[in-house]
């Protein structure tokens, strides 16, 4: 199928963008769902304006570049672009969006932006990026995890907007919706500010799961960039509604943030309920150790429980996040322990050629599955295994990461003080409150079903 007969198939309507000017009320929110994606708008800020929406045809999902093209791109005309994407920046047939832009008629694309592991999502975690060229356009691309993670205004020169498309996992310590803050703060904070347009993609947790350790605010950084529980359960394009609308979200001059504009294009064919296997899409590798939809749920689910301790994940390169593994522990040990811990979650024995033993992860019933419910357990068992606890024993950057990745500093003092003893159920309790209210908070800034 060419990129028209995918537009045709798709797009049996004019397409509208979502707008969110930064002077639209506080936090506050709530109130009914919104109706169908394709007919119903759902609850918008005062100074939002929603255009039209499209139907879909066949079950193909639209992502956020897809429906810019089949508007023919009307809300770039005459602008002077940047792109900040990155390898999963693609559109439903899998062509970069950096080709579609640099070809579109009327688009003047003329710089490009790579965040944590690159443009082509190559580089390793935590590894420092230089400034580049794109091979196929020639385009310069400029490095926003090298010497500066955020966009400075010698970069942002002669730029009209600035366009964002990355494919996020829906776990807050991945480092997309970070750069998304910081570009969202440079842009708006320029004494003529540059309009953020956000090309929105599924979350692959679907819309309904919010879960996990609340971030605190003094603990916000590049792996925990927003005050929101570990899986947040908002697209993209969501997160930098409520972003750019909420006071404090942002780290800038309130003046500069009312101001600002963002443009979000919405998908058409997602709902909260499509976790990735139901979109019907090919998922394309957001970074090294993320290279599946089946990684990139293991993430939400085992990425803090390995954070302090001896559990780990994966078998070398292989089930990234899936595979978890304790030294000098067997399969059945594992089983014994965690195996009826978490509703929903399964656990599978395996063995690997080199006599490792592990237990390979599977959900058995996603409506009644808490994706971090399992890393908390791990936290608690890995004090029991190892009598000196590790949290106790934590060194001062261990105890820093960890906090920072998870959101909390009391619940890590109570690990390091407290250990096996841990009271697991009346954090998770606490935590799920704070999810609610989180989802309430945000209920006004979603614009899916």
């Amino acid at each position: 199928m060419d990129r028209r007969e995918f537009l045709h198939l798709t797009a049996l309507g004019s397409l509208g963008a979502t707008f969110v000017t930064g002077c639209s009320g506080g936090a506050g929110g709530g109130g009914g769902s919104p109706g169908p994606a394709s007919s119903v708008a759902p609850a918008a800020p005062a100074n939002s304006s929603i255009g039209p929406r499209a139907s879909t045809a066949r079950g193909r999902i639209m992502l956020g570049i897809d429906s810019l093209e089949a508007d023919g791109f009307a809300s770039l005309r005459g602008l002077r672009c940047g792109l900040v994407t990155h390898r999963a920046g693609v559109n439903g047939l899998g062509l970069r969006t950096v080709d579609v832009l640099a070809r579109a008629p009327g688009v003047k694309l003329v710089k490009l932006f790579g965040p944590e592991h690159g443009i082509d999502g190559n580089a390793a975690a935590e590894i420092a990026i230089k400034n580049a060229k794109d091979v196929r356009t020639g385009l310069p691309v400029y490095s926003l995890y090298g010497a500066t993670r955020k966009p400075t205004p010698e970069m942002l020169t002669g730029l009209d907007a600035i366009i964002i498309d990355f494919q996020d996992v829906g776990s807050r310590s991945y480092t997309y919706i970070s750069c998304m803050r910081y570009v969202i703060e440079a842009c708006f904070s320029l004494d003529r500010p540059i309009r953020v347009i956000v090309l929105d993609r599924p979350n692959p947790l679907g819309g309904e799961k919010v879960d996990g350790p609340f971030l605190d605010r003094k603990w916000r950084s590049y792996v925990g960039a927003y005050e929101m529980p570990y899986v947040h359960g908002l697209t993209i394009g969501e997160i930098a509604r409520w972003a750019v609308a909420t006071p404090g979200v942002l780290e800038m001059d309130e003046a500069k943030r009312r101001r600002g504009v963002l443009e979000v294009v919405p998908m058409r064919g997602w709902t909260r309920a499509m976790t990735w296997d139901r979109t019907g899409l090919k998922w394309t590798p957001t970074s090294p150790r993320i290279p599946t939809a089946q990684a990139a749920m293991g993430y939400a689910m085992v990425g803090l429980g390995c954070q302090l301790g001896d559990f780990s994940h994966s078998f070398g390169e292989q089930m990234p996040f899936r595979f978890i593994k304790y030294s000098r522990r067997h399969a059945t040990d594992i089983i014994a322990t965690l195996g009826n811990t978490v509703p929903g979650l399964a656990m599978e024995p395996r063995t690997m050629p080199d006599g490792t033993q592990g237990v390979y992860l599977s959900i058995t019933d996603y409506p009644r599955f808490r994706p971090t419910a399992i890393s908390l357990h791990m936290m608690r068992q890995t004090c029991i295994w190892d009598s000196s606890n590790p949290f106790a024993k934590a060194t001062k950057s261990e105890r820093e990461l960890f906090i920072k990745h998870t959101g909390s500093e009391a619940f890590f003092e109570d690990l390091r003080t407290r250990g096996a003893k841990v009271d697991l159920a009346r954090w998770m309790a606490q935590w799920n409150t704070e999810a609610e209210n989180f989802r309430a908070r945000t209920a006004r800034f979603k614009l899916y079903a």
